[in-house]
């Protein structure tokens, strides 16, 4: 009898430890190289490094717990979150905390940024309504998406944050992309987009027309708004082929580089262990998004499917807007590259996608902690 329970215990144990090998050794490798970088990157920023591994472990545990939620449970709440999460950015609008000029925090014992929860909230959202409504009519279905969508990017555009509302609109979109967005009326939007770009210009707040003038010409100001982007550019290309070596970046360490524990990570990174750690740093994420892409192709549902692949895709998403922003493809809006990035919120964000990503994967695999 003993021996009975104690096997249906361990049974139950192994159900929940069952995660994809390949997912984990891809995480693993990466936090191994965020930790690395930011004790580099802040090292005269007394108590950071300490800060960022206690980010690591509470955005890890929060990865482990979703990854043994089944998704049917994470469809139910999908509705529940994204309300949730549009009432608390109306009470930003109302009553959030203004920094910087931006207004994009609620103080409630601790300051909480809204607009972080609905990267996740959102294709929560969308999934469970494409999974649910998939037998209306198809004009109807996307009109109602779209408005799903635009809700919450236009309120987090009006704090303003252009960054989040970026990745916010990207997760969404990858969604209605996925589950069957005709390509007529993508090339209409993208079309539409393209002529009434002049037109935006206007609309846009001085920072962020700043910040695009910027990018295009870097040595209007090299010594004002132009000096991040020029040093982070420096240090990317001071690293060579190998390198100078851990904790021997000059550009960093002398302080040249603004932001280097925050979003120009990277050039600290690339500086340090030169092209050959880039490239690696790069088959890494590439991998990571493969490895989503194909665990959204064995999905067990439609929304485990649509749910998955746009996870890996906001992934791919961080990485990509990250990159070009620091090598000055891109202007700067403040996107973080995954796991090396200082900040709490944006890694617990990044651990929920690939805990999302682990928990489909445990369902098509059949593996539901007290059924098999």
């Amino acid at each position: 009898m003993r021996s009975s329970i104690s096997s249906s215990m361990f049974g139950q144990v192994g159900k929940l430890l069952y995660l994809d090998k390949t997912l984990l050794a891809l995480l693993l490798s990466l936090l191994v190289a965020s930790t690395l970088t930011m004790y580099s990157a802040a090292y005269d920023f007394p108590g950071r490094f300490a800060l960022h591994l206690r980010n690591i472990t509470v955005a890890v545990s929060i990865m482990i717990v979703i990854a043994n939620i089944p998704p049917t449970i994470l469809m139910r709440f999908g509705p529940y979150l994204y309300g949730t999460g549009v009432l608390l950015l109306l009470a930003v609008d109302l009553f959030g905390t203004i920094k910087k000029g931006s207004q994009r925090w609620l103080h409630i014992g601790f300051e909480f940024q809204p607009s972080e929860l609905m990267k996740i909230a959102t294709p929560l959202m969308l999934a469970w309504y494409f999974h649910t409504y998939s037998d209306i009519r198809r004009t109807r279905l996307f009109v109602v998406a779209g408005g799903l969508l635009l809700v919450p990017v236009l309120m987090i555009l009006k704090q303003p944050d252009l960054g989040t509302s970026i990745l916010v609109f990207a997760a969404g979109f990858y969604i209605i992309f996925l589950a069957g967005l005709p390509w007529r009326v993508l090339i209409t939007m993208a079309g539409t987009a393209l002529l009434t770009a002049p037109f935006m210009w206007p609309m846009l707040h001085d920072y962020q027309r700043d910040r695009i003038l910027t990018l295009l010409n870097p040595e209007a100001d090299p010594m004002g708004k132009g000096f991040q982007i020029r040093q982070a550019i420096i240090a990317i290309g001071s690293g060579g082929l190998a390198g100078k070596g851990w904790m021997e970046g000059t550009q960093g360490h002398l302080g040249f580089v603004p932001e280097r524990s925050t979003d120009m990570v990277l050039s600290v990174f690339s500086e340090e262990f030169g092209l050959a750690g880039i490239v690696a740093l790069l088959l890494l994420f590439s991998f990571l998004i493969v490895r989503g892409t194909q665990i959204s192709i064995g999905a067990a549902t439609l929304y485990s499917r649509l749910l998955a692949a746009a996870m890996s895709m906001i992934i791919f998403t961080y990485v990509f807007v990250n990159i070009a922003m620091v090598s000055g493809m891109a202007p700067v809006v403040g996107i973080p590259l995954p796991f090396l990035t200082y900040g709490g919120t944006a890694l617990v964000t990044i651990c929920t996608a690939c805990g999302i990503l682990l928990g489909v994967h445990r369902e098509a695999c059949g593996v539901i902690v007290g059924k098999r």
